[in-house]
């Protein structure tokens, strides 16, 4: 009996059956930051949501996570992002629409302490909230 080739690697490992129809893409450059930042927003108890809609007809939903000074040290910055981060794999592939932008700012305080089972109902009623009135 010979050993499966590739076992381990990540290169040929099938995506999961229930994967979204949308591929999240993490958002780099400042101005795609600072034009989200001028759209849509709704703040939350846990963080802030910016969103716009970039109209650009492609499908990829673009993410962008923002910690400042404020939120505290590096490590609560770094933990800030992470919760962030996690939220976002979570919370957005059932609900995002393709060809938007999002950034969720993270709160001082709030972010890192806030449980997570609350953020998450954060996300949701963010997103219900800056897609209700979409052209």
């Amino acid at each position: 009996m010979t050993p499966p080739e590739n076992q381990g690697q990540g290169s040929d490992a099938e995506a999961p059956t229930g994967s979204p129809a949308v591929s999240l893409c993490v958002m780099r450059k400042r101005a795609d930051f600072l034009k989200a930042a001028s759209a849509r927003r709704q703040g939350t108890s846990g963080f802030l949501l910016q969103a716009r809609n970039r109209a650009d007809g492609t499908d990829c939903v673009r993410v962008g996570f923002t910690a400042s000074k404020k939120i505290g040290n590096a490590v609560l910055r770094n933990r800030a992002k992470r919760r962030l981060r996690a939220l976002a794999r979570e919370g957005l592939p059932g609900v995002a629409l393709p060809g938007w932008d999002y950034v969720l700012v993270a709160r001082p305080e709030a972010t890192v302490t806030r449980p997570y089972a609350d953020l998450c109902e954060d996300l949701a009623l963010a997103l219900r909230s800056v897609h209700r009135g979409k052209a």
